[in-house]
């Protein structure tokens, strides 16, 4: 039975969906005013692999992630390009799907964008009035009366007094409170805007996935997730908004991973010590990234450094390898089997670990231990299960060779694949000709580059090492 740490709670709860077979999800997305980040990165695969696993165990999901693609940043990046800021989100939004496809990240079931919802916020918004949760202040801005709202905190664990002790709180002399948060912002000259009751203005930022998860799943539904970052104020927010409309429960399972950390500090943009996706991508294939992800718990801390990274790189290359050792001939890709979920020992294990807490540590380990097993007695069925398994997970899917084949460091005097290729044809002519001293010579050339040769009767292949 699956169980999920539900940050609410405190605890791991075991998975029980508001409607049997199936899981409404969704997942606060990127705003996009940028490109996207190892954090940003993380968020994506996390939940790629959370989705990827309820479809295993047989759940039909619906997967909402939204798009921001108007708020504070994304208004002041586009007044310094001299940009209309619809251009910029294109933009980026292309760039971030270009991202989170090289992840291997399955598309969800759908992705909003803020400003196509607009009238659904308005919406919101006029019934918190009406219920005198939320008032319109002189200036045009309509605030979130968080006093009137009993509950709040409940996510974060803070009383309103802790909060207010505790938080910096941005002071505005048109709040009743310091901790209100914004509904509605009136318009700004040269800034985008729409019409509302209220005035010329454009939504907060927190109204929109009140609006938007409720439009696509219900006013309640099974599992939100996010970022650690958003716990507070965003997902408390959206709790204070969601309820306070509706009345009852808004979310049944709270998920948030952890942070990326370098040098102990939490990756992010302001502090500037962050990595974009394209950057790394430049020197490791978007599976090492995947997989340097995947085997840390979710809920963990991540330290990013080249040192994790690397060893990432090792590690799946050792996987990739036996999956090229022990695979049928006529296999090359080692074809994935149908999973025995009941009676074989290493899926038991696989699924035990999906099931506490999607722990994917505990699930690569598995992996391991099968990719030994096959290395021990050359099984082609260890392998075609460790292909099998790693799929669940967005791993192991490329063709072995073709995997190992691949440049993962772009750096001076790399060759490139044709010409490797040609230097092993040349050392194929130096053989027959007998010149044994020219082929070792150009086996040595290719081993100090790190290309490993490889030998058998149906002729030389290479891998990277």
């Amino acid at each position: 039975m699956l169980k999920i740490y539900d940050t609410l709670t405190r605890s791991k709860r075991e998975f029980i969906p508001l409607i049997p077979g199936e899981v409404r999800m969704y997942v606060c997305g990127m705003t996009v005013y940028d490109h996207c980040h190892l954090g940003h990165a993380r968020v994506l695969v996390v939940f790629d692999s959370v989705m990827r696993w309820l479809q295993t165990l047989g759940y039909k999901v619906t997967y909402v992630r939204n798009i921001t693609d108007i708020d504070d940043k994304i208004i002041r990046r586009a007044l310094e390009n001299q940009e209309h800021f619809g251009a910029l989100t294109a933009r980026y939004i292309q760039a971030m799907e270009e991202d989170a496809t090289a992840l291997g990240v399955i598309n969800p079931s759908f992705e909003p964008r803020a400003t196509e919802y607009i009238d659904s916020m308005i919406a919101m918004i006029k019934s918190l009035l009406d219920k005198g949760l939320a008032y319109a202040a002189s200036n045009g801005d309509v605030f979130y009366d968080v006093r009137r709202f009993p509950n709040y905190g409940k996510l974060s664990g803070k009383s309103l007094d802790d909060l207010r002790a505790g938080e910096r709180v941005e002071i505005d002399t048109n709040k009743r409170d310091p901790l209100d948060f914004v509904l509605w912002k009136a318009a700004k000259p040269d800034e985008p805007s729409w019409d509302s009751p209220w005035g010329k203005g454009r939504p907060g930022w927190h109204i929109e996935c009140s609006a938007m998860s409720g439009h696509y799943l219900g006013e309640q539904f099974d599992i939100h997730g996010g970022g650690q970052d958003l716990q507070f104020p965003h997902h408390e927010n959206e709790i204070a908004q969601s309820e306070g409309v509706h009345g009852h429960t808004h979310v049944n399972y709270w998920m948030h991973n952890g942070f990326v950390r370098v040098d102990n500090e939490k990756m992010s943009k302001s502090l500037g010590n962050f990595f974009t996706v394209r950057e790394v991508l430049v020197r490791y294939q978007p599976e090492v990234v995947r997989f340097f992800i995947v085997r840390a718990h979710y809920r963990s801390p991540l330290n990013y450094s080249d040192a994790h990274l690397n060893d990432a790189r090792s590690a799946l290359e050792r996987l990739y390898t036996v999956l090229k050792n022990h695979a049928p001939s006529h296999e090359s890709d080692a074809a994935t089997v149908t999973i025995d979920w009941k009676n074989d020992a290493y899926a038991q294990r696989f699924i035990l670990a999906m099931n506490d807490d999607f722990n994917t540590p505990e699930a690569v380990a598995v992996l391991f231990d099968l990719a030994s097993e096959a290395n021990r007695t050359g099984d082609a069925r260890y392998a075609r299960l460790l292909k099998s398994l790693g799929g669940i997970l967005g791993l192991l899917q490329q063709s072995p060779q073709h995997y190992l084949q691949q440049q993962v460091q772009q750096q001076d005097g790399l060759y490139s694949a044709e010409e490797i290729e040609n230097m092993i044809q040349q050392r194929l002519q130096a053989r027959k000709e007998k010149n044994f001293a020219q082929a070792d010579a150009l086996r040595q050339q290719l081993a100090e580059a790190g290309i490993v040769l490889e030998d058998s009767p149906q002729g030389t292949t290479w891998r990277r090492q």
